[in-house]
């Protein structure tokens, strides 16, 4: 049987505490609210038509809004710990999250989002995406408007990106598998606002992850600075001049924090930072270090060491003027996880100095071609097939092996963007995806079967509605709660018309537009999610009837 771990032993005679005694004057203070675990928090989706309900749902549970939040939407602290919703506020909440009504989220973690501050219509890259909550914040802030490119190293956790995007319900994601370290510099025109959620020792995280009190060292952040260094740098080329780049960790180490931010702004004189307090202004948070010491594998103090001068804080007065106005947050300030920003700006007039003359533009057949998996725009056969079935389609639709995607026009303007390797001088045609490698974007929205309609995906039911003519009947509120209940009623006792529907089809409740997707034979059953289905039964009351 394996032996249980005492933590709270474990944090006391841990390092982090000993680094952290070097690093502040009051570490028992921050101790002290390191240990205990972390409440529930999340944040409510406003692109949802239920966003109202949600809301009301968490007031009835006494949950809090957190006070600093001051995103689209809004955020909420549960009066329970992560993971320890009991009975039916345990279901209801992982339907809500899984229908993506709701994002279960540390608190901390989102603040970077608040920080970029997207707005609709602009082209966002969230270089280490994955799991996808902070992409899913940047979705939210787009209103289906523009693209957030989210990009994920770990082809497994690419997966997970693709699930949670997909439970949230956006169109407006292009999701890539790449090492952010050489993320294509497609499009050439670049990025409006860059995140870097940076891979780091996570010594912020140890009322989440109570490992880290026996497994951190200083080690651990100095042989990750340079791919921090590296990942950054990296955003910096790819960013529009004029545009914005937030680097975040959930580290309390400065080796992965303000030397990285130094080094950066020692690298890149046409960057500057801005202040992350002024765009979060009602966070407690402390400013940015701009001196710290360089600590050896047992948290002694390491003198200046000429090997060790990337670690060391920096010299130049530019650099040590400017790092206050990065944002340390540390567990008793936030009364969540330890956390750190840095808010970068590029200088409009910024210029690449080497200017390279094309040496040869590629035509459509020389340029390499998409791998067949990728998703490509349907072709007018599939659309035509589509509109016999469903009337007006929506545009930018994809096809992707059996499924049809729904994007935002932004997605398709990087797809026919023009490209070009070796700096600019071999130009590349546009109306493909290579270099990226697109694993999956936008919404799922149809499926076909042999080339034709088969149905309409439950999670796009209500949106494509609102699009096409045919497939889809208004009917009685009533019938809708009766479906939910359970019940497979007769066609022609729904609504005549129905008599002579087969397959697919969409009813919509004449009172309050709420759609459910529906198979149609010799009754009428429905097609919906188990998770969707608790949901639907909460908001409409049904299966609550008190006993007598």
């Amino acid at each position: 049987m394996r032996e249980e771990v005492d933590w709270g032993k474990a944090a006391r005679e841990s390092l982090l505490l000993k680094a952290v005694k070097v690093w502040r004057d009051d570490s028992e203070k921050w101790f002290s609210n390191a240990y205990e675990r972390l409440p529930e928090t999340v944040r409510v989706n406003p692109l949802s038509a239920d966003r109202e309900w949600v809301e009301n749902w968490l007031k009835s549970l006494d949950c809090e809004p957190i006070p600093w939040f001051n995103g689209v939407g809004s955020a909420w602290t549960m009066p329970f710990s992560r993971g320890k919703a009991l009975g039916e506020v345990k279901t209801n909440l992982a339907a809500l999250h899984e229908t993506g009504r709701l994002t279960r989220q540390e608190a901390v973690s989102m603040l970077p989002v608040l920080a970029l501050d997207p707005q609709p219509g602009e082209y966002i890259l969230d270089l280490c995406a994955s799991p996808g909550s902070k992409t899913s914040q940047i979705a939210e802030h787009l209103n289906n408007s523009g693209v957030v490119v989210a990009n994920e190293i770990a082809r497994s956790r690419v997966n997970l990106l693709v699930s949670n995007m997909q439970r949230h319900r956006t169109r407006s994601n292009i999701i890539v598998n790449h090492d952010a370290r050489h993320f294509p510099n497609v499009p050439e025109y670049g990025y409006d606002r860059i995140l870097v959620d940076a891979p780091c020792t996570g010594t912020g995280t140890t009322r989440k992850n109570p490992d880290v009190w026996s497994r951190w060292n200083p080690n651990g952040g100095r042989s990750m600075q340079k791919l921090q260094i590296d990942i950054l740098t990296r955003a910096v080329r790819i960013v529009k001049n004029g545009g914005r780049i937030v680097y975040s960790t959930c580290s309390l180490d400065p080796i992965e924090n303000e030397a990285v931010v130094a080094e950066v702004l020692r690298q890149n004189r046409k960057l500057k930072l801005i202040s992350a307090h002024d765009l979060i202004p009602n966070l407690n948070a402390s400013e940015g270090m701009n001196h710290w010491p360089v600590l050896s594998d047992d948290c002694s103090i390491v003198q200046e060491n000429e090997n060790l001068d990337g670690f060391h804080p920096p010299s130049e007065s530019h650099i040590v003027e400017s790092l206050p106005q990065c944002m340390r947050v540390w567990n008793d300030q936030s009364k969540a996880g330890g956390f750190f920003l840095a808010v970068f700006e590029k200088e409009l007039d910024s210029e690449d100095d080497t200017i390279f003359e094309i040496e040869h533009r590629l035509s459509d057949e020389e340029a390499p071609q998409d791998n067949e998996n990728l998703p490509q725009p349907i072709t007018d056969e599939v659309r035509e097939s589509l509109e016999d079935e469903l009337g007006n389609l929506p545009r930018n639709l994809w096809l992707r092996g059996k499924k049809i995607l729904w994007t935002t026009p932004e997605a398709k303007q990087i797809w026919e963007s023009k490209r070009s390797r070796r700096g600019g001088r071999i130009r590349i045609p546009g109306n493909r995806w290579r270099p990226l490698k697109v694993v999956y974007l936008g919404l799922e929205s149809i499926h076909l079967r042999k080339g034709k309609f088969e149905r309409v995906a439950g999670s796009a039911a209500k949106l494509i509605s609102k699009e096409i003519e045919l497939c889809k009947t208004i009917v009685n509120s009533k019938i809708i709660d009766s479906l939910l209940s359970g019940e497979e009623p007769d066609p022609s006792s729904v609504d005549t018309s129905l008599s002579s529907v087969r397959g697919n089809h969409l009813l919509i409740d004449n009172l309050d537009g709420t759609t459910i997707p529906v198979w149609i034979g010799g009754r009428i059953s429905l097609m919906m999610r188990k998770s969707e289905v608790t949901v639907l039964q909460e908001i409409r009351d049904i299966g609550h009837d008190s006993e007598e």
